[in-house]
């Protein structure tokens, strides 16, 4: 069941058109994130879900209400903020039991909520200092907190960790998706980081230039993209240009590959660095494989994995390698391998879309 209906929402200033109609549902327990580069329209589109900016069309329904024309406190959402935005004269307890009182929720039940939140967001012992005694890491549960106690329908996420450093992040990313399962909520997450949508979604609603460009689960996207852009924006891949025929493709420098389905003409392909093999040939650059030869043009050394540039022809292929004991040198002959059926990509450019 869907839990968030968003419908052919738009947004304009002026002249200019920041979010085309942009369409997609959330159901109810799931997490699902927006992700995108700067730009893109994701903080505008969570902005006008919280009701903090007015759609210029389109409608948003929750738990089958419309609610786009309704106040921001009428819409039974709570937004964790990027900047936490806590009241810095009021204590941790008092930050959570602010919005509690203004619903006008009964002194016993406040209190009920307020424990569970903080013994669930591991706030404990914590409740009578006030945010400047708080860690960053701590500050962001408060944050959580607020929002838990609220006991919303929806819960959004405006890049909640993104002030935090690559530690902490990583922990509390840990953290909000054991939360997330914990108290069963539905929730809206907004993010640039690629490794965090990945890691906490249960799906992924790419956008670009204002529009949603793919939606699917991590896995999908990562493995299956439809799209070169979500291709290139998720993790490193290469993009190859191919002249399919059938279920057969060309490649730049004419290796024979297998397609997923048929196809016709010129298209793209996308292949992650670690699904191409790479192996070195003797020194004399023969191989007995039927693999593409090549040449490696720069290595990088990333600790569990290498990382190589390798030159065909005219063409720069990423090449990852897990583990192994050497190194293949710059300057070494080598022979790749692809992987089976590759899917075509539609290679549709978001500026070439209608509005």
């Amino acid at each position: 069941m869907s839990m968030l209906e968003i419908t052919d929402i738009t947004k304009d200033y002026g002249a200019s058109r920041a979010l085309h109609p942009v369409s997609l549902s959330v159901d109810e327990g799931e997490f699902v994130t927006i992700l995108g580069p700067s730009g893109c329209g994701k903080s505008s589109l969570l902005r006008i879900v919280m009701g903090i900016s007015q759609q210029s069309g389109g409608e948003i329904r929750l738990a089958g209400k419309r609610i786009d024309m309704l106040p921001p406190e009428r819409r039974d959402i709570a937004m964790v903020f990027q900047s936490y935005a806590l009241f810095p004269h009021m204590t941790v307890e008092q930050n959570l039991r602010f919005g509690l009182r203004m619903k006008n929720v009964a002194k016993a039940e406040q209190q009920r909520r307020i424990a569970h939140a903080m013994e669930i967001c591991t706030l404990t012992g914590l409740s009578s200092r006030m945010p400047r005694q708080l860690s960053g890491g701590q500050q962001q549960r408060v944050a959580l907190a607020r929002a838990i106690v609220m006991q919303p329908n929806l819960l959004l996420f405006d890049e909640p960790l993104s002030n935090l450093d690559a530690k902490l992040r990583d922990t509390l990313r840990h953290e909000l998706v054991a939360l997330h399962r914990r108290i069963g909520a539905t929730s809206l997450y907004v993010t640039h980081d690629q490794a965090e949508a990945m890691a906490m979604s249960d799906r992924i609603v790419v956008m670009n230039a204002g529009r949603v460009i793919e939606v699917g689960t991590p896995l999908e996207l990562y493995r299956s993209p439809r799209q070169a852009f979500t291709a290139g924006f998720l993790g490193q891949t290469n993009l190859l240009a191919v002249t399919a025929s059938g279920r057969k493709a060309h490649l730049p420098w004419g290796q024979l590959v297998d397609l997923a389905e048929d196809a016709a003409g010129p298209g793209q392909v996308s292949v992650r660095p670690e699904s191409i093999g790479i192996r070195a040939c003797d020194r004399g650059g023969r191989d007995t494989g039927s693999c593409a030869p090549a040449t490696v043009a720069g290595v990088s050394f990333m600790g569990a994995s290498a990382l190589y540039t390798v030159a065909i022809g005219d063409t720069l292929l990423k090449v990852s390698q897990a583990g192994g004991d050497a190194l293949i040198e710059p300057g070494r002959t080598v022979a790749l391998s692809f992987p089976d059926r590759l899917p075509l990509l539609e290679d549709r450019a978001p500026d070439r879309e209608a509005a």
